[in-house]
């Protein structure tokens, strides 16, 4: 099956694709954008988290197929050019980064959630990160890097 989609703002194409094929497979593995992590393969983990016509979504759960004619956005197309999206650069300044493997999927998060609501409260931070799970922190530098980001916006 052949799979067009535009990602990230750019057309993209994909032929050959298996009918079982997950976005996720198709964004990392044949369009070469390694952001979104394949960690549980179950949507559990939101290490997979990616705008489909910008609704949140774990990659991991949606065959690409279902991708055909759509718009997807990564992490990688969060930042402009050279210029990393506020919430990417509240993660590096808050420290909020340790392994890195969940964080593509919580800046994600972090950006949906600060698009609906420009001033969340710590427990609609904590909702909306909920889908998220990281093993290396304490989720205390994350909550402070989406605190840091929606006083920026």
């Amino acid at each position: 099956m052949r799979v067009d989609v535009t990602v990230n703002g750019e057309a993209r194409r994909a032929d050959d694709v298996w009918e079982g094929e997950s976005l996720l497979f198709l964004l990392r593995e044949r369009l070469g954008l390694p952001g979104a992590k394949n960690a549980c393969e179950q949507g559990e983990c939101g290490s997979c988290t990616v705008y489909l016509d910008d609704v949140p979504v774990c990659a991991c759960l949606v065959a690409a197929g279902q991708a055909h004619g759509r718009e997807v956005r990564t992490v990688e197309g969060l930042a402009v050019g050279d210029e990393l999206d506020p919430v990417q650069e509240a993660f590096v300044e808050a420290g909020a980064v340790q392994c890195g493997f969940c964080t593509p999927g919580l800046v994600v998060a972090a950006h949906d959630l600060l698009n609906r609501v420009a001033a969340p409260s710590d427990p609609e931070i904590r909702e909306a990160l909920a889908g998220n799970l990281c093993r290396c922190t304490g989720y205390e530098k994350i909550l402070d890097a989406v605190r840091l980001a929606a006083r920026r916006r």
